[in-house]
């Protein structure tokens, strides 16, 4: 894995993702844009710390196979994404409905 000391790239492939993203109220999905923007710009350590992204790990979901773990950041002041790390890249999978659906609760 590289250095927590460098830049994050971002992934926004997946179909589930870019669903989510582009279905989000236009607001939101400007807050969405602008919280991308502000992770590629950030270290790895600097997402670990910031306060606003609430970066965090989900216990109560099992990652896929070859995935360590999947973890959740606020992309909007309402909602949250699901993703992982694979080495520098933040490789985003979804954006919740609602912030309990992060978790995998009902």
């Amino acid at each position: 894995m590289p250095e927590d000391g460098a830049k994050v790239r971002l992934d926004l492939n997946n179909p589930v993702f870019q669903e989510g993203l582009f279905g989000l109220q236009k607001a939101d999905r400007q807050a969405a844009l602008e919280t991308l923007n502000k992770l590629r710009r950030l270290t790895w350590d600097q997402v670990y710390r910031d306060a606003g992204l609430k970066w965090e790990k989900i216990a109560s979901v099992e990652p896929p196979p070859g995935i360590a773990a999947l973890y959740s950041l606020r992309i909007t002041r309402s909602r949250r994404a699901t993703a992982y790390r694979e080495g520098a890249f933040i490789r985003l999978l979804s954006i919740a409905p609602d912030h309990d659906s992060t978790y995998g609760k009902r």
